[in-house]
């Protein structure tokens, strides 16, 4: 079975989707209809920006996102999905590419994702970091004990996992995680503490719009971040969706549920390789592929 999955942030480049534009005509269109939707030339920031101008997160989210759904509808009748998954944001792309949002929709819900998380950043400063070379359960048990907001955020494959909060937590769990062995202990140069409480307002805001939006029944099952478990009823994806930005994105649990469930491929839809490498960390043998 074939899986699909979907990049988030941090995949972005510039002169990312440059060829696919100068390519073909439909690619064209649809990045022109996302510049008319967003109210700015993304693509100008795309194809020949500056790296400043597309870390940030309100360019960033929709530029991945136009980058991975356009490619895939690129891929035309070769696009056969099994099933899908996409790492935060990329489950946004995931669920355009298995026809539950429509491209106009999706790219309206990433702008606003993006603009919310932006805002939700700037009132409170938060961090994250990513830890090395420990148990899951040794990250949370010590997150758990610490005052403050800190919490596993990203389980990204076997021996990383990326946890979130306020910036004296994330500091202190570093220093009690380095002496409790990680290998490593980086604070990650992000705007805020993403996938955690103090996403609330985001999260609240988001929600409103996935309320008010159209969710249809998928092609095929789609993996979600929060459950890592196969969804096909539209009325749990929107409830799914509406959980993600304060809950922890289990990428982990959710490439070992869909091999549990028959995959014997993934193929990395969009910019960059990071989910590749997360699939063969998490099961050496599986077959991995960029579209």
């Amino acid at each position: 079975m074939k899986a699909y999955v979907f990049p988030g942030q941090g995949a972005q480049f510039v002169g990312m989707g440059k060829d696919l534009y100068e390519s073909s005509e439909r690619a064209k269109e649809l990045f022109e209809k996302a510049n008319e939707i967003l109210g700015f030339r993304i693509t100008d920031i795309m194809f020949d920006g500056t790296d400043e101008e597309l870390k940030q997160t309100k360019v960033t989210q929709p530029a991945i996102f136009l980058h991975s759904v356009i490619l895939a509808d690129s891929l035309g009748d070769d696009f056969k999905p099994d099933m899908v998954a996409g790492h935060s944001l990329g489950e946004l792309s995931a669920l355009v590419a298995n026809k539950v949002l429509a491209f106009e929709d999706g790219l309206k819900l990433v702008s606003k994702r993006a603009l919310a998380m932006q805002a939700a950043c700037e009132a409170e400063p938060s961090t994250m970091a990513a830890i090395l070379g420990l148990e899951d359960n040794i990250v949370e048990n010590i997150c758990a004990e610490i005052d403050g907001v800190v919490v596993a955020a990203n389980y990204n494959c076997p021996g990383q996992l990326v946890i979130s909060g306020a910036i004296d937590a994330v500091n202190t769990a570093c220093e009690k995680l380095t002496e409790a062995g990680a290998r490593r202990a980086l604070v990650l140069p992000v705007g805020g503490a993403f996938h955690s409480p103090l996403m609330e307002p985001a999260r609240e805001e988001l929600g409103k719009a996935i309320d008010a939006t159209t969710f249809n029944q998928p092609t095929c099952p789609i993996y979600q971040n929060v459950t890592a478990n196969a969804v096909t009823n539209p009325d749990e994806i929107k409830k799914n969706l509406n959980a993600q930005l304060t809950a922890p994105v289990r990428w982990t649990q959710t490439v070992q549920q869909m091999i549990a469930d028959g995959a014997s491929s993934f193929t990395e839809v969009g910019p960059g390789k990071v989910l590749q490498g997360l699939v063969k960390k998490v099961d050496r043998a599986m077959e991995v592929a960029s579209a």
